[in-house]
């Protein structure tokens, strides 16, 4: 009976040779200095007192290469810390908690799209099998004006919601930062479908009487990435307005977007988009250096929108009838995926360790010169990163980014959890990620976070945070009376 072949993949030889050869490549500098310093320290030992003064006279320095030395020391380092970046802190954010009154159980969704769809059954069963394999859960929530039959997408119902999200998100902000309204220097809002006139920003600014001169901003149609998008927004303004902070708020106002039409790829997002919205605190003063919980490391923006099926496959257009909705195209996987091989080609040198980096070009060069067929190295992110938070868009999306990035099922575990719970929030989804990861206790000080988002357009942007300081278990929040119950098996399919 023929023997076969051992398993090298799993071999635990392999394991710790694949570990020596990380910990060589990625310590070669000190590893070569030490023998180095060491040699000439032995050297130095082996000369004699009398040698050794000799050679300190045989240096001779007069007054003015002293003074001319010290200058210039001092100039170099004049200039670099001046031209070094300011540190961004992230001091603390907050996350809106929809009340109970707008749950949605999956019996209620379907309920209220066989009564208003009743003329169109198979729009109501393309919606039901959407759902059983949505990832979402029976807690998630839609506005007020949602649950009427049929829905009343009112501009006063509009305001009504984001009044309700954004005053409850920069309340809670404000109790938890002790951060008082007129202390706000920068302001930046985004929502992507409801852009009302006077803008949300201002609505924010005259809800709590903001100062005259602040620097307000409104970022709209950026899709589920304006998140990330605002976060740069803040960094560079924080760059030039020194013992300054800001405050971004995050939403998408459903309301006004809920689709009543039967074109199924219009449909999609009233299955997955649910009400939810963050305000995050960003600070560039020294003195919140020891209360903040992050410091911002890198943002990383990719933008496809050259190419045209990019460009449309998140698209705002009327169907047939007349009716507005989002359409998205089967093609949307297939565009995140190139988008997102762009943006890692651009943050990998700047987070992967040399080991990575090494078998990346080598990889490379072996495809170029030796065999194209070779397959492509995909670098080992989880040597650069603690955390994961991808964008939760979608389980499909989850899937992908699992896959392509090589993940553990822990590592994807708080974007799971986050559209179970809450649904697809848009760009603050990511923020009640890393509120999940915090909520389990797993944040201590010097994991590093990389969040991930996809927006219309097409975009792909990343984030990556230092932790500043271990997180305790926050006793508030939208995870504080369920964290307990999660993680939680979701099936591939919940039969309805």
């Amino acid at each position: 009976m023929a023997r076969s072949l051992p398993d090298f993949s799993n071999s635990v030889k392999l394991k710790y040779v694949k570990l020596g050869y990380q910990y060589l490549v990625n310590h070669i500098i000190p590893l070569t200095l030490v023998p180095v310093m060491a040699g000439v320290l032995m050297e130095v030992l082996r000369l004699g007192p009398d040698e050794i003064l000799g050679l300190w006279r045989s240096l001779h320095f007069d007054l003015v290469q002293i003074l001319c030395s010290a200058f210039l020391i001092i100039f170099v380092a004049t200039v670099y810390f001046m031209s070094k970046p300011r540190t961004i802190f992230l001091v603390d954010y907050a996350c809106y908690k929809p009340p109970v009154t707008c749950r949605v159980p999956f019996s209620t969704f379907m309920e209220h799209s066989r009564l208003n769809l009743k003329d169109k059954p198979k729009s109501v069963e393309f919606q039901m099998r959407i759902l059983e394999r949505s990832g979402l859960g029976e807690e998630t929530c839609l506005p007020p004006a949602i649950h009427y039959i049929p829905p009343t997408p009112t501009m006063e119902s509009a305001r009504g919601e984001a009044e309700l999200v954004i005053f409850s998100v920069m309340d809670s902000l404000f109790q938890k930062t002790g951060l008082k309204p007129k202390d706000i220097d920068i302001l930046i809002v985004n929502c992507s479908l409801f852009s009302p006139t006077p803008s949300l920003s201002a609505m924010v600014i005259n809800k709590y009487k903001l100062r005259s001169n602040i620097k307000s901003f409104n970022l709209s149609g950026m899709g589920c990435s304006a998140g990330l998008i605002s976060l740069d927004l803040a960094r560079d303004i924080l760059q030039v307005h020194p013992n300054s902070n800001a405050v971004i708020v995050s939403t998408e106002i459903i309301t006004p977007n809920y689709y009543q039409g039967n074109e199924r790829a219009m449909l999609l997002p009233n299955c997955l988009f649910r009400m939810g919205g963050a305000a995050i605190l960003l600070s560039n003063r020294r003195s919140d250096r020891r209360r903040a919980k992050y410091r911002l490391v890198h943002v990383v923006r990719t933008h496809k929108g050259a190419d045209d099926k990019a460009y449309r496959c998140v698209y705002e257009e009327e169907d047939k009838e007349g009716k507005a909705g989002i359409s998205l195209s089967k093609d949307l996987m297939a565009i995140a995926g190139e988008a997102l091989k762009s943006n890692i080609t651009t943050i990998g040198p700047l987070v992967l360790p040399a080991s990575e980096q090494l078998l990346f070009l080598l990889t490379l060069i072996g495809r170029k010169i030796f065999n194209p067929k070779w397959k492509p190295y995909i670098p080992d992110f989880k040597q650069a990163f603690e955390h994961f938070c991808i964008h939760a868009g979608g389980r499909a999306v989850i899937d992908e980014l699992q896959k392509n990035l090589q993940l553990s099922a822990e590592h994807v575990e708080a974007s799971r959890m986050t559209l179970h719970r809450f649904g697809n929030t848009s760009s603050s989804s990511l923020w009640y990620e890393l509120g999940y990861i915090e909520a389990k206790g797993r944040m201590r000080k010097g994991n590093r976070v990389w969040q991930i988002a996809f927006g219309s357009g097409f975009k792909c942007n990343s984030a990556v945070w230092k932790c500043n300081r271990t997180i305790k278990t926050p006793i508030d929040g939208p995870w504080a009376d369920c964290i307990d119950r999660y993680p939680v098996h979701i099936p591939e399919v919940v039969k309805l």
